[in-house]
């Protein structure tokens, strides 16, 4: 997979998928540098690839902030002088019936899923355009198409998708793609949270029969990481066990 000595910069990687694609790009290679808004949670990520020989750096920021953003780029362009890959990864889930939900359940949502990709994607791809490469991956998710309880994290994720399609667009001249991964149900410390009748009841409606792991969620940026993507832009990858194509 050709991103050795490449640049990463995975945000929202302190922990579950985030941590897992940070470990599978640094495992082939890239240099990356994890973030997320919970110091004690990033320095322990970054520590733990370290000591897998992983070349890493750690930013605590909120990327769904302009400074927070802008940190992070900061940093990478700081130690390892380059952005060449991005994964806008950061996000959170408020599920609550519309009627019930409330403007901040609406407001935080939408920041951290869709305000934050915007934000970093405008803070690094300056340094992309002016190298005539880059790769921006952004997490999506299955739940785009709609789900109840989810008016706030369904519509977030629908921007995501618009947000990749159109910096698909407005980038190929520079050489840099965008591409965006929809997963559905992942084996994250979120999903473990829930009961154990809830975690069952969820997984029946996946047709494969499992959740996925953070590392199937990682091999697919990668592919869209790679130096070997280059003609791949503007895309949609469900990695969801066939909960895409008709499960309820």
């Amino acid at each position: 997979m050709g991103v050795a000595g490449r640049v990463a910069v995975v945000t929202g990687s302190g922990q579950g998928i985030g941590q897992g694609i940070a470990r599978h790009l640094a495992a082939h290679g890239a240099k990356v540098v994890l973030n997320d808004v919970d110091e004690s949670r990033v320095e322990a990520a970054a520590a733990a690839l370290s000591a897998e020989g992983g070349e890493v750096a750690y930013v605590a920021s909120d990327v769904a902030t302009s400074d927070g953003a802008g940190a992070l780029v900061d940093q990478a362009l700081a130690t390892f002088g380059a952005v060449d890959i991005l994964v806008n990864n950061a996000g959170v889930a408020r599920d609550k019936w519309l009627v019930k939900m409330t403007e901040e359940d609406w407001d935080l949502v939408m920041s951290v899923n869709l305000r934050s990709q915007f934000l970093c994607t405008k803070a690094a791809a300056p340094h992309m355009m002016e190298k005539q490469h880059g790769r921006i991956v952004n997490i999506a998710s299955r739940a785009w198409l709609g789900g109840p309880g989810q008016a706030n994290y369904s519509a977030s994720k629908g921007g995501v998708v618009s947000l990749t399609r159109t910096c698909a667009l407005e980038f190929a001249k520079y050489q840099i793609t965008a591409n965006a991964i929809a997963p559905a149900l992942v084996d994250t410390p979120l999903f473990r949270s829930l009961k154990e009748d809830v975690q069952e009841r969820l997984i029946g409606t996946i047709p494969v029969g499992r959740i996925g792991g953070p590392e199937e969620i990682a091999a697919a940026v990668g592919f869209f990481a790679a130096d070997e993507s280059w003609y791949v832009t503007g895309q949609l990858l469900y990695v969801c066990g066939g909960r895409s194509i008709g499960a309820s």
